[in-house]
């Protein structure tokens, strides 16, 4: 079978990493890179044997398909583009800035029968693949997903929402397979003046409670789900692609010969054994399968708006709240200020 073109937008951190990736892959020609920092875009071609394109369209010619591994911003028009040109799509999340940009172009996928897949990594960790298999046999009452950072480091073009939370509100999603009846959602600014920190309750009819918590003013990285099951206690953590389920503990008393009663609790941790793979590589490798075999991807579009369309209501609820808060502080300093006296609220 041939093999299939693909072109590289983007040639920053992700974009990269995609190259990496993408110039490994079976099935996959990594054409070249387009970037509009041209001395960015050749650095990545000469360091794996590609051509840097000086213009969009040039490079648009040549492929079947493109991964797109540029700023949220720019994702609106560059998948536009694509798709009216006819070609498959790899966007990186999340798949645009906003859940009305996301919802035309699912349309537009739809219209054009073109292949499109978000960039929601965890999908392909294999953690998170052993996790579902665990929690198969058991009945979960509480998921807790935490996802921390720094902000040294941080996509500071987005909130801590559309940077960080949107993964785990994708793996939410496919955890409980429908929309929340209920959404709590509050935050707070520290260095950004957008949303740093976000702290999110979600309830379905039909599944345990879910709670997420983003944070880039932490000063540890943290990739986890914990789950509270009848059965267990299941800690998975993504980054170090581990899963430990802690089984009930047993507790009895025990005698010695001497005569003497000693107590002693006893619990049993599995640990579960999770396949060596790299998200990135199994996920665009998923990808160019789909654009041979004309399957829906793991993560369609339809999956990134529905992901936008909830960060949208949660951003909106922290945002409210914020201001409310501010608000409150400033009248607030307005009583306890002496007469006469003037109060600055940020």
């Amino acid at each position: 079978m041939e093999r299939t073109r693909i072109g590289l937008l983007g040639a920053g951190r992700m974009g990269r990493n995609h190259a990496r990736v993408l110039s490994t892959l079976r099935y996959a020609d990594l054409i070249g890179v387009y970037d509009p920092a041209t001395e960015v875009a050749r650095s990545v071609a000469a360091q794996y044997d590609l051509a840097a394109f000086e213009s969009l369209d040039a490079l648009l010619e040549q492929v079947d398909a493109v991964s797109i591994a540029t700023p949220t911003p720019t994702h609106y028009e560059l998948v536009t583009t694509c798709l009216e040109r006819g070609l498959d799509v790899f966007v990186e999340k999340p798949f645009a800035e906003t859940w009305m940009q996301a919802e035309v172009l699912t349309a537009l996928a739809q219209r054009t029968g073109r292949i499109v897949q978000v960039g929601h990594i965890e999908r392909f960790n294999p953690a998170y693949g052993e996790l579902k298999n665990v929690l198969e046999n058991m009945s979960p009452l509480v998921v807790n997903f935490r996802r921390l950072s720094s902000y040294v480091g941080s996509n500071t073009d987005v909130d801590v929402v559309l940077d960080l939370m949107i993964h785990d509100l994708d793996l939410a999603l496919d955890l409980a397979g429908t929309e929340p009846l209920q959404i709590e959602a509050d935050g707070f600014t520290v260095f950004s003046g957008a949303i740093d920190y976000a702290s999110v309750t979600l309830r379905f009819a039909h599944w345990p409670l879910l709670t997420l918590t983003a944070s880039r003013v932490t000063e540890q990285k943290v990739r986890a789900i914990d789950v509270t099951a009848l059965e267990a206690y299941i800690e998975g953590d993504l980054l170090n692609k581990s899963i430990q389920v802690h089984y009930r503990t047993v507790g009895e008393y025990i005698h010695h010969n001497q005569g003497g009663v000693k107590y002693r609790q006893e619990s049993v941790v599995e640990r579960i054994h999770v396949p060596t793979a790299e998200p990135l590589h199994a996920e665009l490798d998923h990808f160019v399968h789909c654009v041979r075999t004309r399957q829906q991807p793991r993560v369609t579009a339809e999956h990134g708006l529905r992901t936008l369309r909830l960060a949208a209501t949660i951003r909106e609820q922290i945002q409210r709240r914020m201001l409310d808060a501010r608000f409150e502080y400033g009248r607030s300093a307005a009583t306890r200020a002496p007469h006469g006296a003037g109060v600055v609220v940020a």
